[in-house]
């Protein structure tokens, strides 16, 4: 199991790899664990996505784009609602990972709620229709507006993050006359095995109040001294992109330590939300637990260590979102200059450059991500090289996949589709360069729907006072 890429690694024709030997194997399979479900090739080797063929995505929507299939993610969202007993715990879908007024329907349809950690983000969750009772706010810095937007709203739950934060909702729930319902967020001091970037449990990082310094419990004595709020529970999130439930066994164990703690002095802690994190597959080395089996190892753990403390088990929440969104999203990208570069040793390596990049998927310059990478518009023989699939921007580190092996005979105007890009992808998508972020285009039953349209250059130069548009 990999939490992370730890480096080089030999793969299949369709899957990144920087091994100095060319694979074997079908060239049009498809890795079931990587690509969304159902996704195949039709009989001209194209590849199919919700039964659209990413030929007729392209040429309807322009490259790159993003497909979303929303049977994938209707299906996955399912599966967290159902792994949990509706009667002892809560999911809301992680909005970070990405969001639009479509996604929050469909997340809402399945079953779950909506965790915001903004006022963007609250505002298309609000425009999709999803009551606030179904939103939980969170954020390290809330504003005192992104505060009174959420309460008005009727916002569920509320996720403070630091001393201050519980003045500043106190107040301006004072001012609305409501008594919001508050978690507070402990920072457990629990390593994940994951990227730093991503860990957020660790001591030394903005996120939550500290259980070892006395921090967590301050705030948590505040909360219920406030007669504004009504103190629900406890908050804590280890990371991301993470493989097995050993994290999620520290975490429970300290927090419920800390629950005993509260419980001697009176007060008393309903709810326990552990957040998110858990992991996809983006190559075929990556081992994700299965849903129904992470739900039973958390749930046996809560309840295990509430037992042998003699506390009554609370109620349970949890944030997924790259787990549901991820291995929805594909991304579609049509190939420009096909250059190779001699390295070390008499060896090569062919550089692949998309119309994208770094801005519609920062994550392998931020994380060092690996993904998969597959010829998307016909299957070729010839033996696969070791190529670079690198985008248009003016950096060295504009990379999207480091090591893939793409048939030898990659060229101009060839489709590639890179999978598992549904989180972190256009949420993070930027305009460096000026260039305009991608659609994302919903395929469902060989129908496409725009969850967002394409920006256009007008888009861009509409924030531009001086340009005449």
């Amino acid at each position: 199991m990999r939490a992370h890429p730890a480096g080089p690694r030999h793969g299949e024709v369709l899957t990144s790899s920087p091994a100095p030997a060319a694979p074997s194997g079908d060239p049009g399979a498809l890795d079931a664990l990587v690509w969304p479900q159902g996704a195949h090739r039709n009989p001209d080797g194209a590849l199919v996505i919700g039964d659209v063929d990413v030929r007729d995505a392209a040429r309807d929507f322009a490259t790159p784009v993003f497909l979303l299939d929303e049977e994938d993610f209707r299906g996955r969202a399912a599966a967290f609602r159902s792994a949990y007993d509706t009667g002892r715990a809560d999911v809301y879908y992680a909005a970070k990972a990405f969001l639009s007024t479509a996604v929050a329907r469909w997340a809402v349809e399945e079953g779950l709620g909506i965790d915001v950690a903004t006022g963007g983000e609250l505002a298309v969750a609000l425009a999709a229709g999803v009551p606030g009772d179904r939103l939980l706010l969170h954020g390290n810095n809330k504003s005192r507006e992104e505060i009174r937007r959420a309460l008005e709203a009727g916002v569920g739950r509320i996720v403070v993050d630091s001393l201050a934060e519980v003045d500043r909702v106190a107040g301006v729930a004072r001012d609305l006359g409501v008594s919001p319902s508050v978690l507070v967020r402990v920072t457990v001091g629990v390593e994940a095995h994951t990227h730093e970037f991503i860990a957020t449990a660790h001591e030394d990082q903005k996120f939550g109040l500290s259980l070892a310094s006395g921090a967590a419990r301050e705030a948590i004595e505040a909360v219920v001294a406030a007669p504004e709020l009504d103190f629900r529970g406890l908050h804590s999130h280890i990371g991301s992109q993470i493989f097995d439930a050993a994290g999620f066994e520290v975490a429970a164990s300290r927090l419920v330590g800390l629950m005993g703690e509260l419980h001697a002095e009176g007060i008393e802690v309903a709810e326990l939300n552990l957040g998110g994190g858990m992991g996809i597959a983006y190559v075929s080395d990556d081992d994700p637990l299965e849903v129904g089996a992470m739900a039973k190892a958390i749930e046996a753990i809560v309840d295990g260590v509430c037992v042998r403390a003699g506390l009554r088990v609370p109620r349970l929440a949890f944030e997924p979102g790259r787990a549901i969104v991820g291995p929805a999203g594909v991304t579609i990208y049509e190939v420009g200059t096909v250059k190779p570069v001699e390295l070390d040793h008499g060896h090569e390596r062919v550089y692949v450059s998309v119309d994208g990049g770094m801005s519609d998927n920062i994550r392998t310059a931020l994380y060092d991500a690996d993904y998969t990478v597959a010829l998307a518009s016909r299957v070729s023989y010839v033996d696969p090289v070791l190529c670079r699939v690198v985008g248009k921007h003016c950096e060295s580190g504009d990379v999207i996949v480091r090591d893939a092996w793409l048939p030898g005979d990659v060229r101009e105007g060839d489709l590639l589709a890179v999978a598992a890009t549904g989180a972190y992808c256009r949420s993070m998508a930027s305009q460096y360069n000026y260039l305009p972020r991608p659609a994302v285009v919903g395929v469902r039953r060989g129908d496409c729907s725009v969850v967002l349209r394409r920006e256009t250059e007008q888009d861009l130069l509409a924030l531009d006072p001086g340009a005449a548009v």
